[in-house]
């Protein structure tokens, strides 16, 4: 974690599921005592959720408070945010569990907009049983999006100086041509380029493009979408003094190590940007919502039904969400001071 400023930021933490790996790994992070020298947390859930993982996990060493008033240094702040019982049934999507995430997730939402927290990091949440007339989306990213009536966002993946973002996110394959347009594109460079800048420190970003069609269209045998679309924005955004370079066949260009090259990548659809990123950084990856005005990180895992309650997840994305979460709010600060 890079040293930006000695301020220790209030850092929310939402449960997610908590019939998944979420309370584990949350419990497992924070139990290394030198978390609390680097931020405040404020974990979104339960008590009676926390203490039933800590003894059927055997998590001794992690201890928290209820939050009554506000966020007190130095402790695992815990607030509850349901009074009804809701049933721990470990490794199930059940209707409780959907709904206890979304609890969990509404009460941060309404103390990132209070300045309460300066971040939010969430567990994973089942994108089925959560679903309800109050959550109609396809994830944390499109929901947080809404929330903070922002125009548009990136999902972006980040682990080291490995940065990989999505023209097209949470939608079927059939429909990504159709959604690969210039507006959209551009949209997302902007988003890119200007997070890079803004939140990672990196005054002169050098930024990849991956065609969307094999071999990058092969001059248009293979697709068009390069030449009408991808192209042209590309040259529009050089006109406009800025490192982008591309399209790049998708393909070769992780296998070669050209990803080494570029401070962060653009892929056009979610599995073309994904599965490479999550090859070469699954335990590490962190997945960071760029473009929101507010810090918003996640794991980049999902809730690991089949290992719940088994105390063999691993803690380290999530760990890693918390320290980008950590640099991000504290750089921003720094930037408005």
């Amino acid at each position: 974690m890079s040293d930006i400023s000695l301020h220790k930021p209030v850092i929310g933490i939402s449960l997610g599921d908590i019939n998944g790996i979420g309370p584990e790994v949350v419990m497992k992070a924070l139990s290394d005592a030198r978390m609390l020298d680097m931020i405040t947390p404020v974990i979104y859930g339960s008590t009676k959720v926390l203490g039933y993982y800590r003894k059927t996990l055997k998590i001794n060493n992690f201890q928290y408070q209820h939050m009554d008033k506000g966020p007190q240094e130095a402790h695992i702040n815990v607030v509850n945010c349901w009074e009804e019982v809701i049933e721990i049934t470990m490794g199930q999507a059940t209707p409780d569990g959907g709904r206890a995430a979304l609890m969990a997730l509404q009460h941060a939402v309404r103390d990132l907009k209070a300045g309460v927290i300066e971040g939010i990091v969430t567990a994973p949440i089942n994108k089925n049983n959560i679903q309800t007339e109050e959550f109609q989306f396809p994830g944390h990213t499109e929901y947080f999006t809404k929330e903070f009536e922002t125009k548009d966002s990136l999902m972006l993946l980040c682990s080291g100086n490995l940065r990989v973002g999505v023209v097209t996110g949470h939608v079927p394959l059939a429909k990504v041509p159709q959604l690969i347009t210039k507006e959209r594109v551009q949209l997302k460079l902007n988003i890119l380029e200007r997070t890079l800048r803004q939140d990672f420190g990196i005054s002169k970003p050098r930024i990849a493009v991956l065609g969307l069609n094999p071999h990058a269209g092969e001059e248009g045998l293979l697709g068009t979408e390069e030449e009408q679309v991808i192209t042209p924005v590309i040259q529009d955004q050089k006109n406009k003094g800025r490192l982008v370079f591309g399209p790049f066949p998708a393909d070769g260009f992780f296998g070669n190590g050209s990803h080494n090259k570029f401070d962060g990548i653009l892929a056009m659809y979610h599995d073309q940007g994904l599965i490479p990123f999550k090859t070469l950084a699954f335990e590490l990856g962190v997945n960071y919502t760029a473009g929101l005005p507010i810090v918003r990180t996640s794991p980049d895992h999902g809730t690991a039904y089949d290992i719940a309650g088994q105390n063999i997840a691993s803690e380290a994305s999530f760990r890693e969400a918390i320290y980008l979460a950590c640099d991000i709010a504290r750089r921003r600060k720094e930037k408005d001071a």
